[in-house]
């Protein structure tokens, strides 16, 4: 890019967070909600569709050697980013060259990790004993090369906001690869089916990030010009015969400013990745808290193939885990799209009144969606499997419904999460992210090497994670002096609620046999008693947020 571009000012901030309308936070967040949860479950939805198309397609073996690669991928994508996306949502007014400076810092690392595992590609598969796997390693890892070089526009998209372009981007990315994973199963491509279909949606939302991003990156302008243009007037000395002692050195001198003028170039790159460096204080913890986030919830995935080699087992489990993070991203990532700046935006209260506020009414709504959501997955669990994905994953329908409990908390762990980035205390954040991880991995390898299967290591995941909510809310009792009560008050309720209406509906069910019908009517039965309860119950939330419906829709 030329220095012409208007954002090629180094020093001058990006246009202000409020937007050109200069709306509200309270505008904003609403808005950022609506836009959010109607993405999530469009893309959600999509996904579905799709998922639901191929599952019917490949066997549970082709899950399972994907899933085997899925962790390599995610913490290269995750050392890539090295957390700067929050890192610069978190900055009040990011200048051009913080955001040029991230973006050449992920071009540099994601292509280097991909050289990298590029040769590292066969260890992994005689790690795993699938050779198979050493191809498929090399495609697949190409998708976070093609990432990187978005990390930057989406960070923008995400700072300022810009929820409804990112709607737009997910639901086309989504739509496109679905469409291209789902003719190469047919197509007989099998497990090359899912690596491609990844591929094409991570190509596609970088692409489109750069559509929808005003910010480009700028190429470090080089400090070289008065070398060069000494070196030119070296050249027409050095052919002056009037001067032949002097025209010996002045040559070998133009030769060593030629060569000087490449490493003050380089110099230069060096020089724009300085703000990426001075952010890498904060955004570094952030890394180490998403690494152990990736090592989490991917030890199923690592651990499976390497104790049961064959992919079977891995295909099953990663086949339910699909569905419990389909319907955590629809929640969370409602949630997740205006958390994390509105919490920054809050932390300017003098009082600290502000952030309480905010934090426990986004905690209300997440609570108020999340639990009825999942819990309810858990209750058709069966069906769902079953009628819609076949026979062959039945064994997939009762560890959906244990994830499933484990995913209503999911929303709500990412939300203080949240918090304690916006409060700029991302030591907290990855200490507590390196512990979880630490007694995830403990536990599933010591339930193994003690004889238990699948289903005892899955119950341990998710009662850990549950009861890991504790640790999240002292560190708010710390941090901004949220109560125990308080919490209490906004999350356990909705919990007790969600839980009772699907017991309800399923001793009200459990007769019939697995069928559409039963499907729809514990759907039906959930949702009647869910809301009437909480409009018998005179829940705050639940009239805020149909006052807001149906206000929007007049």
């Amino acid at each position: 890019m030329t220095s012409s571009s208007p954002l090629a000012n180094d020093s001058t901030p990006l246009p202000n967070r409020e937007g050109q309308g200069g709306e509200s936070l309270k505008q904003k967040t609403a808005q950022g909600l609506i836009w959010g949860g109607f993405s999530n479950g469009m893309v959600q939805l999509l996904g579905a569709i799709f998922g639901l198309w191929l599952i019917n397609i490949l066997s549970p073996e082709d899950y399972g050697k994907m899933a085997a690669l899925v962790i390599f991928s995610n913490i290269a994508s995750v050392l890539q980013e090295s957390g700067f996306t929050a890192a610069l949502a978190n900055k009040q007014e990011p200048t051009h060259e913080e955001y040029n400076a991230v973006f050449w810092f992920n071009v540099l690392v994601g292509v280097s990790l991909y050289i990298l595992l590029f040769f590292a590609s066969p260890l992994i598969a005689d790690f795993y004993q699938e050779p198979v796997l050493c191809p498929l390693a090399r495609v697949a890892f190409l998708g976070f090369v093609f990432s990187c070089f978005g990390t930057a526009q989406r960070a923008y998209l995400f700072g300022h906001l810009m929820v409804k372009q990112t709607s737009i981007m997910q639901m086309a990315s989504i739509t496109l690869s679905g469409i291209v994973g789902v003719c190469l199963a047919y197509a007989g491509f099998a497990y090359w089916g899912l690596a491609l279909q990844s591929l094409v949606y991570v190509g596609s939302i970088t692409t489109f990030a750069w559509y929808f991003s005003p910010w480009r990156p700028t190429w470090p302008k080089g400090k070289n010009d008065e070398l060069r243009m000494t070196n030119d007037e070296y050249k027409i000395l050095s052919r002056d015969k009037r001067k032949p002692h002097s025209s010996f050195i002045i040559r070998h001198s133009s030769f060593v400013i030629r060569h000087s003028s490449f490493v003050i170039r380089h110099l230069s790159f060096l020089e724009t990745l300085k703000p990426a460096w001075r952010m890498f204080g904060f955004s570094s913890k952030l890394l180490v808290n998403s690494l152990a986030f990736q090592f989490n919830n991917n030890a199923f995935g690592v651990l499976l193939n390497r104790f049961y080699p064959g992919g079977h087992l891995a295909g099953i489990y990663s086949n339910a885990r699909k569905w419990d993070d389909m319907a955590i991203a629809t929640i969370g990532g409602m949630v997740q799209g205006v958390a994390q700046p509105v919490l920054r935006e809050a932390t300017y209260d003098a009082n600290g009144a502000g952030l309480v506020r905010s934090f426990r009414k986004l905690l209300r709504f997440t609570c108020f969606v999340s639990f009825p959501c999942l819990l309810g997955l858990a209750l058709i669990a069966e069906d769902f499997i079953v009628l819609l994905a076949g026979e062959k994953w039945h064994e997939s329908a009762m560890l959906l419904s244990m994830l499933c409990v484990y995913g209503a908390f999911s929303p709500v762990v990412t939300l203080y999460s949240n918090l304690v980035i916006a409060c700029k205390r991302s030591t907290i954040n990855m200490t507590i992210g390196l512990l979880n991880c630490a007694f995830v991995w403990g536990g599933i390898i010591l339930l193994h090497a003690l004889g238990y299967g699948l289903t005892a290591m899955v119950l341990f995941y998710v009662a850990l994670n549950i009861a890991w909510l504790l640790v999240w809310q002292s560190c708010a009792r710390r941090l901004i002096g949220l109560s125990w009560w308080h919490a209490f008050k906004d999350i356990v309720p909705f919990f007790i609620f969600a839980l009772a209406v699907m017991a309800a509906a399923y001793l009200a069910t459990q007769s019939f046999p697995i069928s559409w019908l039963r499907l729809f009517l514990r759907t039906l039965t959930a949702i009647v008693l869910y809301l009437g309860s909480l409009w018998l119950a005179k829940a705050r939330i639940l009239s805020e947020s149909l006052h807001y419906i149906f206000r929007r829709a007049s």
